[in-house]
């Protein structure tokens, strides 16, 4: 799926769809005691149509200077949202340009109609929780779920603390002014599953995986947490036989020292609160969601955030699958339940286009779910995970949109395209509660 010059209403302040990032390259020095953030940022871009200007997404922090293909911009406004730069001279459309930008300040979330979202400071240290459009909170981006790029981060920060970002870590050393933490991800991300992670963390492999497994957290949770997260690699094999190979080098669990309200997803990692960890294996269920993400959301990702759907009904399911695999309730009876509990819910959203206000409505989660075994009922176990599978093939870190997911599922079960919305229309276009095959 190709960006447009359209913004996304959902979001309709965020990104410019006049240029694409190609690749980041950012260096903090945070300091944890005061809550200061000193950046660089480095954006390798390419210019979709002639600029005579250049809008970054930046919230709350003050710029020092921008330079354009190493020369200093000859303008910059900053905004509550946004950041103009105005070039020494024009970009050309099709031309590739780099933007610097070197930045600083005391990093807080955004207000937002989702709540606060962004760089937040813990008890002790960092967590990024940056969906939808919290990635501005911490470094100059654009902030669009379609525009991906290559990262690599270097991070400082006082000695003690550990730090986690996406990708894998090339190197840590002490500096001056602490130790410094390199991270690279080869693999294109989406600018809201970009994040760092700091604190006091015990670290250690999980085993038995086809890729490596590591596990972050506090020293007291430590046979709680290796208990609880002990299954990841069992889930990672269910979902790569279901969903298609793993798509990244690697998976990292970050469990904090603080409570979360929920777990999150980044790319090639999740979050968790140490409220989510019990070694009585309570939370099963989030840590099945929130791995199936990494094919459903952060390989495989949304265009336009009114297809959440996308994400949430995927992981969604896959919660369902890792039930039956282990011998819990089965698909079937996970989807009565949940379609029998819709039906004491208002039918007032549809999950196609359920407004920002709702997008994240436990509704569109559990319609999203109950559209695949729809599915799943109607065309068998063979074609309908073969669909799974040719997805995440076919937009293996890329974009998605609804017809890209109805086009697999008639490819993997040999129907028709038409035949195929037929099944997931009632669920997807209209508010009510149909019946299940």
């Amino acid at each position: 799926m190709k960006p447009t010059n359209a913004a996304d209403p959902y979001t309709p302040h965020s990104g410019d769809r006049r240029w694409r990032a190609d690749h980041y390259e950012l260096r903090l020095d945070y300091r944890v005691a005061t809550n200061r953030l000193d950046g660089t940022a480095t954006i390798t871009a390419t210019a979709l149509e002639d600029l005579d200007k250049v809008v970054v997404d930046l919230h709350g922090l003050s710029v020092d200077r921008v330079d354009i293909d190493g020369q200093r911009a000859r303008k910059t406004t900053t905004a509550v949202h946004k950041s103009t730069v105005t070039p020494a001279t024009p970009i050309a459309s099709g031309t590739e340009f780099t933007v610097h930008v070197r930045y600083r300040g005391t990093p807080r979330p955004l207000r937002s109609p989702w709540g606060q979202i962004g760089w937040e400071e813990l008890t002790d240290g960092v967590i990024v929780a940056a969906q939808p459009t919290g990635a501005p909170s911490w470094f100059p981006c654009n902030d669009r779920p379609d525009d991906k790029a290559t990262y690599r981060f270097e991070i400082t920060c006082e000695t003690g603390y550990d730090v986690v970002a996406n990708g894998e870590l090339l190197g840590k050393e002490r500096t001056g002014r602490g130790t410094r933490w390199t991270y690279a991800t080869t693999d294109p991300m989406a600018t809201y599953l970009a994040t760092v992670q700091i604190g006091r963390y015990r670290t250690h492999a999980l085993r038995g995986a086809d890729v490596p497994v590591t596990l972050h957290h506090p020293a007291d949770l430590a046979a709680a947490a290796k208990t609880d997260f002990g299954q990841v690699p069992d889930m990672l094999a269910l979902y790569a036989d279901r969903f298609g190979p793993y798509p990244f080098p690697a998976y990292g669990v970050v469990v904090t020292d603080d409570e979360l309200e929920i777990p999150l997803e980044a790319h090639g990692l999740a979050v968790f609160g140490r409220n989510h960890v019990d070694g009585e294996h309570g939370t099963d269920r989030l840590i099945a969601h929130e791995l199936a993400h990494q094919w459903f959301g952060n390989s495989v990702t949304l265009g336009r955030w009114r297809d959440i759907w996308l994400h949430e009904g995927f992981a969604c399911y896959a919660e369902w699958l890792w039930s039956e695999h282990r011998g819990g309730d089965d698909a079937d009876r996970l989807a009565d339940e949940h379609r029998a509990g819709l039906l004491d819910q208002p039918q007032d959203l549809v999950v196609a286009d359920p407004g920002p206000k709702d997008m994240f409505d436990d509704r569109v989660y559990k319609r999203g779910a109950l559209a695949l075994h729809a599915l799943r009922r109607t065309i068998g176990d063979d074609a309908f995970f073969a669909g799974l599978r040719t997805i995440t093939e076919r937009h293996r870190h890329g974009t998605v949109a609804p017809s890209d997911v109805l086009d697999a599922f008639a490819t993997a079960s040999d129907r028709s395209v038409t035949a195929i919305d037929a099944v997931f229309a009632p669920w997807i276009d209209d508010p009510g509660v149909p019946e299940l095959p």
